[in-house]
């Protein structure tokens, strides 16, 4: 028996549309669907399948505004988050069509003959997509993953599968052979493991947490199958005293405020030298206060609200009573809220410093030199992104060595562009995404060897 997923505006608890569950029947049905249609795309001329990716990115700028509203309600995301993600779908399209003419291998100089390498692609590519970023993360393996010449089977979040149903209608109306690229809504634990644990998908792209991560780890392990992770992150922002500390207090709110908290890539740990921890807290005070918490259909809202009232009893959790603070202000009323809490008096290693919270709570944290301010970036699972600010440029690189990210920012927090590598260390994840090499993620390499002696 189908079951159906409720999608909840989590803005106002509202329920906004009813999605069926995926039966693991049903997943096998769609990768016998997926092979096939695969073999028909994989035969097509590149130009032709780089012209079809270009009208489906055409496509989703022309409807860019409608996917935007669905993310809105699916998501709470802010309108101009929304706006700017839908963007970003078009844009890893365009760059990965730009990617199809291009996917080439190399000649090799050996003796007796001629040595060359073909790009194949793998064949039914898996993408499991987070709830918190739902069009774009979904892109980050859809796209390449189809300019390789794969068949993509999509199984977004059972909270947000309105943009990915909508994309893959607007791929079909745009060409796309029918079945190559589909959307399987569904639990993790009934619809993802069918995919996971499939034969016929060759490879799994996953981003989420750590713990799930692992399992889904242990279960390709058993078939040897192609495997990416992005998964958590406590990413730390590094303040030195000789930083324009006026511009990094000011940076640092929307750091870790950006999507609610809610990203893997948040800087929920700022470490601040010590002679300028005062006066930066004196600056930090108000900008979190700044910070516009509120319905996130409105233009003037910077932060919207968690995504569940499970996530927002878990970020809740992690807040001692009494907790010495800075806050910002948050509706009441309906919606999943949490205000902006900057925590001044929490232990380098309790949880709320340690643990990936996934909420708009991060803690401020002394340190007296440079190899303290590592020791403290370092003291954590995870390596997945992080900040330095200082004007020494010597010092940034020291830095920048010396932490242990895959994705590091100097007097700025920007981690994910679509056209260059982005990836964990430790515990954060396997394996990259994005960037110049994001096709061959997506392939295999075959070696061929012509004698020119026979």
């Amino acid at each position: 028996m189908t079951t159906e997923h409720q999608v909840l505006n989590p803005a106002t608890e509202e329920v906004v549309a009813s999605v069926p569950a995926t039966t693991p029947a049903e997943v096998d049905t769609a990768v016998r669907r997926a092979a096939a249609a695969q073999r028909i795309w994989a035969a097509m001329a590149p130009a032709d399948r780089a012209r079809l990716l270009r009208r489906f990115a055409a496509a989703v700028d022309g409807h860019r505004e409608e996917l935007a509203r669905l993310e809105v309600v699916e998501a709470g995301h802010t309108l101009a988050n929304a706006r700017w993600e839908a963007g970003n779908v078009r844009d890893l399209l365009e760059f990965a069509a730009g990617g199809v003419e291009r996917l080439s291998g190399r000649q090799i100089p050996v003796p007796g003959g001629i040595d060359l390498t073909l790009l194949e692609p793998l064949g039914v590519v898996g993408v499991i997509a987070p709830w918190n970023f739902p069009m774009p993360i979904a892109a980050w393996g859809v796209a390449p993953a189809l300019a390789a010449g794969n068949a993509v089977l999509l199984k977004p979040a059972e909270t947000t599968p309105l943009t990915a149903l909508r994309l893959a209608r607007l791929a079909l109306d745009e060409g796309l052979p029918e079945h190559l690229f589909q959307v399987l809504p569904g639990a993790g634990a009934e619809t993802g493991n069918a995919l996971v644990e499939h034969p016929g998908v060759a490879k799994i792209v996953f981003t989420g947490s750590t713990r799930v991560g692992k399992q889904i780890m242990a279960r390709c392990a058993e078939r040897v199958k192609r495997l990416t992770l992005e998964l958590g992150g406590k990413s730390p922002n590094i303040v030195f005293a000789d930083a324009d500390i006026e511009a990094a207090a000011a940076a640092a709110p929307m750091a870790f405020l950006d999507n609610a908290g809610q990203d893997c890539c948040a800087r929920t740990r700022i470490l601040v030298q010590r002679s300028a921890y005062d006066r930066f807290l004196e600056l930090l005070a108000p900008a979190v206060a700044s910070v516009v918490v509120g319905d996130p259909s409105d233009e003037k809202t910077r932060m919207g609200p968690l995504i569940s009232r499970a996530q927002l009893e878990r970020v809740r959790s992690y807040v001692p009573d009494g907790a010495t603070a800075i806050r910002g202000g948050a509706p009441e009323g309906p919606g999943f809220w949490f205000p902006p809490t900057v925590l001044t008096d929490a232990r380098p290693d309790s949880p709320v410093a340690t643990e990936e919270v996934f909420g708009p709570v991060a803690v401020v944290l002394p340190f007296e030199d440079e190899a303290d301010a590592v020791r403290l970036a370092n003291a954590t699972e995870y390596g997945l992104a992080g900040s330095i600010w200082t004007r020494d440029v010597g010092r940034a690189l020291r830095v920048s060595q010396a932490v242990q990210a895959g994705n590091l920012s100097v007097n700025s927090h920007s981690s994910v562009r679509y056209w260059t590598p982005f990836g964990g260390y430790k515990q954060s994840g396997l394996g990259r995404e994005l960037g110049p090499d994001a096709l061959t993620a997506f392939t295999e390499t075959k070696n061929v060897f012509i004698s020119t002696e026979a």
